[in-house]
């Protein structure tokens, strides 16, 4: 973290680029175009009658130079863009400026739009197709989608990973982290490809959370569990991830925990030890509840003289009541006909 504040006056400025209306340079760049290609034919026409042939000369080569050359290198610098898009700049290799709001517009033809994030590896070639995927060799690259940035949320959802907590218990989580740009400058030349660099810091801030905590509580009295304080862990997870992106000029909205559970070879152990503390836990409520329902009826008994009972026979009749109120089986009567001493 301090490593990060202490390089902050290194970070790339962003420039918002003042670019020029497309429509009336479209418009006027196709008069023009249009008006060369037919003082190229009039010169041509010119030549060919020997009429007036420095005219002619100068007709063709200033047709043939604006309609064959300037021109198509205007509609070059013609770009459009969507709404919540930008577009990174630069001009012979330096940062010209960041063009940003849907429309159209006009800029330096000799400008060139930079999206690293646009360049899979083989290393980073999941959810390419197989046609594409077979065309990567080793350490090759491919560019596939637009030079454009989009500055919309975005989600990114990892694979899910097998961790140990706190305890050193293996464990599976998964996670899915809601992000966006916010200074495009930041994400196309402070790091080598910012979608890349958020996956792999989303997972070094998981390992780091979760480790902190144990899966399930231990019998601690305000223990933070992954299970129990989802919330608060996926909150301190979104923290610990924008600490790790803002040099990458990313801003995390949110971060989720959407799986959680027992790696297999500890899980069948786990769901035994729920199984029991959930029995136990059932037992001592029923016990509870047996022990307050025999103390009411004795009172009862006693308070409206009903029956003199011994101590004996309290005690015979506590533990008879709490057979039949703790027993998983229903009690058989048992009829005595006879004087109960």
């Amino acid at each position: 973290m301090s490593e990060i504040n202490n390089n902050a006056k290194t970070h790339t400025a962003e420039r918002e680029l003042k670019a020029m209306k497309g429509m009336p340079c479209f418009i006027m760049n196709l008069l023009a175009t249009l008006a060369s290609v037919a003082a190229f034919v009039f010169g041509v026409i010119l030549l060919e009658r020997e009429e007036n042939i420095v005219l002619g000369v100068l007709l063709t080569c200033i047709g043939a130079f604006y309609g064959y050359l300037l021109g198509p290198l205007f509609f070059v610098g013609l770009k459009v863009l969507k709404p919540n898009e930008a577009l990174v700049l630069t001009l012979f290799g330096k940062y010209h400026g960041t063009l940003k709001g849907a429309g159209f517009y006009w800029v330096n033809p000799f400008c060139v739009g930079v999206n690293p994030a646009s360049k899979f590896t083989t290393a980073s070639n999941v959810g390419l197709k197989p046609s594409i995927e077979a065309s990567l060799n080793a350490g090759s690259q491919i560019t596939v989608g637009s030079k454009k940035i989009s500055m919309k949320a975005i989600t990114l959802s990892n694979d899910r990973q097998k961790i140990n907590d706190q305890l050193g218990n293996p464990i599976i989580i998964g996670i899915v982290v809601i992000w966006k740009v916010v200074n495009t400058a930041r994400a196309v030349f402070d790091v080598d490809n910012y979608k890349e660099f958020l996956s792999i810091q989303c997972d070094s801030a998981l390992r780091n959370i979760v480790r902190l905590y144990p899966y399930d509580s231990t019998g601690s009295d305000n223990e933070k569990t992954l299970r129990g304080s989802s919330l608060e862990v996926a909150s301190m997870l979104r923290d610990e991830i924008q600490a790790k992106v803002e040099v990458a000029g990313l801003e995390i909205i949110e971060a989720r925990i959407t799986h959680l559970s027992y790696a297999e070879e500890i899980a069948a152990a786990m769901l035994q030890r729920q199984q029991a503390s959930a029995i136990i836990d059932a037992r001592n409520m029923i016990v509870e509840g047996a022990v307050s329902m025999v103390e009411m009826a004795l009172e009862k008994l006693s308070a409206r003289d009903i029956v003199r009972l011994d101590e004996e026979r309290k005690a015979a009749m506590v533990s008879n009541l709490l057979v039949v109120l703790c027993g998983n089986k229903d009690a058989q009567p048992v009829v005595n006909s006879g004087s109960i001493y």
